[in-house]
C-alpha cells in the first residue's frame, strides 16, 4: 500500500506490484527515481535496481513465502524448488546468495524454518511429530537438533518458556 500511494504521489503508473517487486510502465528520468527512492526510505523501504540484488531479494522472498506462507512446504528438493521459480541454476544462486549475504541458502532456509517451528510452538495447536511432519523433517530428533544447534533451546524447554522471543523474519 505503502508503494502503491507513493507511486500514486509521484505521478507513476504501475502494471504490477508484488512482494518485492514493482513493475512500473514509464521509463524513469533521475529525478523521479530520486524521488521515488527517497519516498520510499522515508517509509523504511529500499528502492534497488541492481539486477544482483534484486536477485537475492528475490530468493529470500521465494523462501520465506515458502516456509511461512504455504500451508505445506514443497516435498522437492530447495534447491529444484529455487531454479524452477526463479528460473537461474540453483549453483548461481547459491554462489552470490553467499557471497552477498554471508551465509549459504541453506543455512537460511533452516533458520526460517526454526522461526517457523517456534511460531508452530507459540500457537500450541501441533504437537512435534506434527510440526516435524508438515516442516518435512525427518524426524523429531533432527527437529529438535537444529532447533537446539540454531537457539540453544530444545524444543521443549522452548515451549515451557513463559516469555516465547521469535525474531522479526528481516532479522533471520
Amino acid at each position: 500500500m505503502v508503494v502503491k500511494e507513493e507511486l500514486n504521489n509521484l505521478g507513476l503508473h504501475y502494471m504490477n506490484i508484488s512482494l518485492g517487486e514493482v513493475e512500473i510502465m514509464e521509463n524513469l528520468t533521475q529525478l523521479q527515481h530520486d524521488e521515488l527512492k527517497e519516498a520510499l526510505h522515508k517509509s523504511g523501504l529500499e528502492l534497488m535496481d541492481d539486477k544482483k540484488s534484486m536477485l537475492i531479494e528475490k530468493i529470500k522472498n521465494v523462501i520465506v513465502e515458502m516456509v511461512h506462507y504455504t500451508d505445506d512446504i514443497p516435498k522437492v528438493n530447495f534447491s529444484d524448488y529455487l531454479r524452477e521459480k526463479l528460473h537461474y541454476d540453483y549453483t548461481y544462486l547459491a554462489n552470490l546468495f553467499s557471497e552477498t549475504e554471508g551465509i549459504t541458502i541453506e543455512h537460511y532456509i533452516m533458520n526460517h524454518k526454526i522461526e517457523r517451528v517456534k511460531e508452530l510452538i507459540i500457537y500450541d495447536e501441533l504437537n512435534l511429530t506434527e510440526i516435524a511432519a508438515k516442516l518435512h523433517y525427518s524426524s523429531i530428533s533432527h527437529l529438535s537438533n537444529q532447533f537446539k544447534k540454531v537457539t540453544g533451546l530444545t524444543p521443549s524447554f522452548f515451549k515451557s518458556l513463559k516469555d516465547k522471543k521469535r525474531n522479526p523474519l528481516d532479522d533471520v
